[in-house]
């Protein structure tokens, strides 16, 4: 049976790295299996699944903050039932991972989807988001958001269509109607972006959001999914800079900025696409370290990488990767990732995509 051997191979790395005694395993394992016989799963205790969203993020084969993954708080919420509860443990994942800008690593774990229980989905890409509207003169707001978006207008979202309006929470238990909450503004901690030698750069008038909840992924641990468990770290620069402000899909602020700077763009073979695109990070890094709120370049997050292999080859354990991803989407060949191959093996415990609910 495949969830035996999975969770038989977990809970043998788990409390490996917990110290535990061979009696204790055996012990455990006892109760797992006639707790599986009986009813087609088992419950992790806390302290495995703690250590189960740790070795999540340790294995995600995407990210490049890794070294970090041992400091990830536990919110466990798998007695949430209500909307209301639900709603509260986000919002307390929100509070608690903003921490007024110093970000701390979070992860809120709602019920499993085992043994015939309602699954918990949250329909949000992350629970801080930007809103998408297609109008007559083009896109207000982010284009990545506009399927959602509508999905919540829908359900009655009382939207202004604003630039940067931020996303209510959705999300569905079982068969129920969704659910939608509007996140309350003291709740959310926003970056206004200026440059620290252009002073024109305020006139874009753009603005970002501190931390990054992702919200759609389903976390599996020793063979049982969790398919509501939103997480987050901290934000690389280049995330923000060069890609939700750069992407032509996107923001397409690059012809803007290129403007203002006085760049050639008539042709490629001014770069001018480079100047403008290190102009926009270097405003996103200054604007986030200004305000007080936790950010990482990315030189430094290649190098945090760089120690989080050194510490996984100390410890006996391979680093899988998926190389185009790790590498930063600025200035790549700076960095030790470019130079070198990963194997792009998912492991379990990992996040895993899932089909989006609506």
């Amino acid at each position: 049976m495949r969830l035996r051997e999975e969770a038989r191979t977990f809970l043998l790395e788990c409390y490996a790295y917990l110290g535990k005694s061979d009696a204790v395993v055996q012990s455990r394992w006892h109760m797992i299996e006639q707790e599986i016989q009986s009813t087609g799963s088992y419950a992790h205790t806390f302290e495995e699944l703690h250590y189960g969203v740790k070795a999540a993020w340790r294995n995600s084969n995407r990210c490049i903050g890794r070294f970090f993954w041992n400091t990830i708080h536990l919110f466990d919420a798998r007695e949430a039932t209500s909307e209301e509860e639900i709603r509260d443990a986000l919002l307390r994942h929100i509070e608690y991972a903003t921490n007024g800008g110093k970000i701390r690593p979070a992860i809120t774990v709602f019920r499993a989807a085992a043994n015939h229980q309602e699954r918990i989905r949250i329909w949000n890409h992350q629970l801080i988001r930007y809103a998408g509207f297609e109008t007559e003169t083009g896109v207000i707001g982010d284009p990545h958001s506009l399927p959602f978006t509508k999905k919540c207008l829908e359900l009655g979202w009382a939207a202004k269509q604003e630039p940067f309006e931020i996303l209510p929470l959705v999300f569905q238990i079982g068969d129920r109607p969704p659910a939608l909450f509007e996140i309350p503004k003291e709740y959310v901690l926003e970056v206004p972006i200026s440059h620290p030698h252009y002073s024109w750069f305020d006139e874009l008038s753009l603005r970002w959001y501190a931390v990054p909840i992702i919200s759609e992924m389903r976390l599996e641990v020793g063979g049982i999914p969790y398919t509501a468990a939103p997480f987050n770290g901290w934000y690389m620069e280049t995330e923000i800079g060069a890609r939700n402000f750069a992407d032509e899909d996107r923001f397409h602020m690059l012809p803007q900025v290129a403007a203002y700077m006085g760049l050639d763009t008539s042709t490629n073979a001014s770069f001018w696409k480079d100047k403008a695109l290190i102009e926009l990070n270097l405003a996103v890094h200054h604007s986030y370290k200004e305000a007080g709120v936790s950010i990482v370049d990315h030189h430094t997050a290649a190098q945090q990488f760089k120690m989080f292999e050194q510490q996984e080859q100390e410890a006996g354990r391979r680093v899988t990767g998926d190389w185009t991803w790790l590498i930063p989407p600025v200035s790549p060949a700076t960095t030790h990732i470019f130079h070198k191959s990963y194997d792009n093996t998912w492991l379990s415990p990992n996040f895993f995509y899932q089909e989006k609910p609506y």
